[in-house]
Order: C-alpha cells, then structure tokens, then sequence
C-alpha cells in the first residue's frame, strides 16, 4: 500500500494551492438582502470556537489542517476581514511565531496585520511547503506507486483463471482495488456455483419423484 504519510502530505499541498487560488470575498450583484446586524466577533469569541494552534513544525499536512479549521471558524464565529489575520496569528507558537514576529518587525506592525488572510495563507505555504520538500515528497510518491505496482502485478497475476481475466479487464489501479475486485468476483462464481448445484439436485430429486410415481402406478 502507498505510504499514507506521503498521499496526505501531497493532498494536504493540493488543498492548500486550491485555497490559496479562491477568492473569499463573494458579492450578489442586482440582489438586495436584509439582514439584521450580527455583532462583531471579538477575539475571546474566536477562541470560543477552538482554532487549531500551528507550530511550523508538524509539516504539509499540519498546516492545511490549520488552514481548513481557520475558514471554519472564521465562518462560525463570523470574524471581520479585518480581524482575520491578527487573530489567526495568535494561535501561532514556537518557530511559526518567531518566523511571524521577525516579519511584523521587517514590514511593520501596520502593514503586516493590514495583509489580508488570503496573503496571509499565500506566505505561510510558501514559507512551510517548499519546492524542494514537495518534489522530495513527489519522487517517493512516485517510487511507492512503482512499487505497489508490481505487487499488483504478481497478484493478479497468481488470481485462478476463472476471474484473472475478469480483474485485469477492469484495470484496477491500487492493490487494495485489485483485491476487492477478485473477492467480489470469487463471491460470485461461488454463488453461482451454489445455485446449480442446488437447482441441479432439486432437478434429480423431482425426477426421482417422478419416476418412482410412474413405478408405483405401472404396478
């Protein structure tokens, strides 16, 4: 099976490009709405909602986790964009925090809180998903899909004649799917082999009948 830490790693980087390239700020257009009014979320409502805490040290996946539990509580809690990154910051501790301390003091405290969070989610994925790591994490990916592949191979491979064709013609393309394709089918033929052989003695029985009702009226 294909290393899940590896499959996360690279799903988690796929889902934070794809946070990264949407927009979050959705307006109608030619539709007037009324809505009453909410407060506005303070910090301590914020927290109330528990958002994730990220060191910048747990990798990939870690931080889409952060990423993915922020929007979350950004909407239940409905924070104002202009709070977003200033209470997103604060749930960063040990390396993360250094790193986002050493930026405030580069670009100033106006200019780094006054970046919206979207920037905010741009910088930190390039600052914790670099190239190099997702290309190291790629070419394992690779290597394990290589793998898996000639397990695959050698199982179908030994599967009984009477299903193997039926497995390579669906073209599994994991193990486990190659595995649960041949079971399903195993199941099959002997369901139907457990038919016949019921429907052929429930055949031999009637006719037994039969014959020995033809006897007892011939004698």
């Amino acid at each position: 099976m294909i290393d899940q830490g590896v499959t996360a790693a690279l799903a988690a980087r796929d889902a934070l490009r794809s946070m990264n390239s949407d927009d979050s700020h959705n307006s109608g257009t030619g539709v007037r709405r009324t809505e009453r009014a909410a407060r506005e979320c303070t910090y301590t409502d914020f927290l109330k909602y528990q958002p994730l805490p990220f060191k910048g040290t747990e990798g990939i996946a870690s931080l889409c986790q952060w990423c993915e539990r922020m929007e979350s509580v950004f909407h239940i809690s409905n924070c104002a964009a202009k709070n977003k990154v200033k209470f997103a910051t604060c749930t960063l501790h040990s390396v993360a925090l250094t790193w986002w301390n050493t930026h405030v003091q580069t670009v100033g405290h106006e200019a780094a809180y006054g970046m919206s969070w979207k920037t905010l989610m741009k910088m930190m994925t390039d600052k914790y998903c670099p190239r190099n790591e997702i290309r190291k994490l790629e070419m394992k990916l690779w290597e394990l899909k290589v793998k898996e592949a000639d397990k695959m191979e050698k199982y179908v491979r030994g599967l009984p004649d009477m299903i193997h064709g039926s497995v390579v013609a669906s073209k599994p393309k994991t193990m486990q799917e190659a595995i649960e394709i041949a079971t399903e089918l195993m199941d099959k033929k002997v369901r139907t082999f457990a038919e016949r052989e019921t429907a052929s003695k429930r055949n031999f029985e009637n006719t037994s009948r039969n014959t020995q009702s033809q006897q007892r009226q011939q004698s």
